[in-house]
């Protein structure tokens, strides 16, 4: 019988990140056997934009697995949904409630609006906290490596809503959560019966420190989900 050849894993990467940091994970699982590769992230993005867009390039792709993680997990559903695609959570944000869902929970939106500048823009991701809670999550000289290239998102970005599909959660989906930080989210895997897996102690930025270790990760998760 012929070898079913694997699925093509997207990664879906947070606007706030930019691609770069996402190559490494790409390349690890693309060592694996799989085609993978990091979906756009456009400068200026529009939730609904990000949508199309990556539903475009997901349908292109046959069998498809979407990576999101972050900020991403807000928009994956949506992308999921369009293409029948499996998701595998990656220490993502998780869309609440039907309907639509805003881009940061209303706390978070109030603490980035005291950090825009004058003309609307946000600091660069790794500039949102003191710089010794960052180093827990990018140590040694991989802050410089990876501040220099982080993009700086518009507000109004949060402010933006994307639809949530009703009954998205009941679709294969899996979360793989970096410790603690995504609490809520890996609870919600949790009760919702998705596979799951915590990886305790790493940092929200796992997966560029350590991606064989995490492309390890997604592709149990990955196989759960399509095996």
């Amino acid at each position: 019988m012929p070898t079913v050849p694997p699925p093509h894993l997207l990664v879906l990467p947070s606007p706030f990140l930019g691609t770069a940091p996402y190559e490494p994970v790409a390349a690890a699982l693309s060592s694996r056997g799989y085609a993978a590769s990091v979906a756009p992230s456009p400068a200026a993005p529009v939730a609904a934009d990000l949508v199309a867009s990556w539903g475009a390039l997901a349908a292109g792709l046959g069998d498809v697995v979407l990576v999101p993680h972050s900020n991403a997990g807000y928009l994956a559903p949506a992308v999921s949904v369009t293409v029948g695609a499996p998701v595998v959570f990656v220490d993502a944000a998780l869309p609440t409630g039907p309907g639509s869902t805003r881009l940061a929970p209303q706390a978070f939106r109030s603490h980035l609006a005291t950090l825009a500048g004058p003309d609307g823009r946000l600091p660069r991701w790794t500039r949102w906290w003191p710089r010794e809670d960052v180093a827990a999550v990018l140590p040694g000289e991989w802050f410089d490596r990876v501040d220099a290239g982080l993009p700086e998102l518009p507000l109004v970005y949060v402010d933006d809503e994307v639809t949530v599909p009703t009954g998205w959660e009941a679709g294969r989906c899996a979360y793989l959560a970096f410790g603690s930080t995504y609490a809520d989210e890996l609870d919600l895997a949790v009760r919702h019966g998705w596979p799951h897996r915590q990886l305790d102690g790493a940092g929200h930025l796992h997966l560029l420190v350590e991606p064989e270790e995490t492309a390890a990760e997604v592709e149990g998760l990955v196989d759960l989900l399509t095996g």
